[in-house]
């Protein structure tokens, strides 16, 4: 049987029937009126096809999702509620409408695990593959702006999850995606399934800053990890004015990290400092909310502090030797 094209169906009824049991409604006004104890704050991120993802090994849905939950996941670190979720399907000639309709299912889980209010959808041609842009609006509750306390040095650094994780199953892909090319051999990723799924669908607990209201912790920052762990010390740094100290012995792993760098020749340190699509939160916690705030998040782990500004961004290896950070888009210098 013949998979239906676009040209078949006509871009209004494909939205129609894309929308159909998702639990939102197409054509949807994309606005909302905040509260008047809240502010509103947005983020916009484009993945393309071939820079960003490659469809050889990513599930549409998987990448749908990921899409979604790279932005919501900006307004969790930035401890929003999510509202309102806009995306855009760059959609080439080589795909059909169920491939379409699986990428945006993987969406549609994600708002309705964020429990997004309302999204939209829209469908433009693209001549040179896949390109999928999402924006996401949330609001802020004003309690949390004005109790969250000034960044200082001795804040603590704590992650979510595991870093490197990602990069190294993206690493994995990238092998049986040669080794299948090469030898038409199907690989095998059961040994290392787990860095491979922190690649195709992170996680991101949606219910962190509804939590930490309730519980009233209130961090000093956060940011998402996406580019790799020393761009998201820089982002902080560039925010606070303050440096920061990362311990490479207090750096989550997963299991596997290090048997999987060591036969692809990678250092799993520097997967997590460098690598990308981690999708974890990393936020700065005053040391006086540590032990309130280990009880109620404990999968985070503390790997460094925030320290004066002349101590930089840096490295602290188990010998105590400190190495400046490096991250694509950032100068050398501190």
């Amino acid at each position: 049987m013949d998979q239906e094209s676009f040209s078949d169906i006509g871009k209004i009824a494909a939205i129609d029937r894309l929308f159909e049991g998702s639990g939102f409604l197409p054509g949807e006004d994309l606005s909302f009126r905040p509260s008047e104890k809240s502010s509103v704050l947005s983020f916009q991120k484009t993945f393309i096809e071939g820079t960003d993802f490659d469809l050889v090994y990513f599930p549409f849905k998987h990448l749908g999702y990921k899409c979604a939950l790279a932005v919501l996941g900006e307004l969790a670190a930035a401890r929003a509620e999510a509202k309102m979720l806009s995306v855009v399907f760059g959609v080439s000639s080589k795909l059909d409408f169920d491939e379409v309709r699986k990428l945006w299912n993987g969406v549609v889980t994600a708002a309705s695990e964020f429990k997004v209010e309302k999204v939209g959808l829209d469908l433009i041609p693209s001549q040179n593959g896949l390109s999928v842009s999402v924006s996401a609006v949330g609001e802020i509750p004003f309690e949390m702006a004005a109790r969250t306390p000034a960044p200082a040095s001795k804040d603590l650094l704590c992650v979510s999850g595991s870093l490197g994780a990602a990069y190294l199953g993206m690493q994995v892909l990238e092998k049986g995606k040669i080794s299948f090319d090469k030898e038409s051999v199907q690989p095998t990723l059961e040994k290392y399934k787990m860095l491979v799924g922190a690649y195709l669908k992170p996680e991101i607990d949606p219910s962190v800053p509804s939590r930490m209201l309730h519980e009233e912790i209130f961090p000093s920052g956060g940011v998402l990890v996406t580019k790799g762990l020393s761009d998201a010390i820089k982002r902080l740094s560039l925010r606070t004015g303050l440096g920061a100290k990362v311990y490479a012995d207090k750096i989550p792993f997963e299991g596997n990290s290090f048997a999987l760098g060591k036969e692809l020749d990678i250092d799993p340190i520097s997967a997590a400092m460098n690598g990308g699509d981690d999708l974890k939160l990393l936020f700065t916690l005053p040391i006086l909310s540590y032990e309130k705030f280990h009880k109620e998040f404990p999968t985070f782990s503390v790997i460094g502090h925030l320290a004066l500004p002349e101590a930089g961004t840096v490295l602290v290896t188990p010998e105590g030797a400190e190495l400046p950070l490096k991250a694509q888009g950032w100068p050398d210098e501190e």
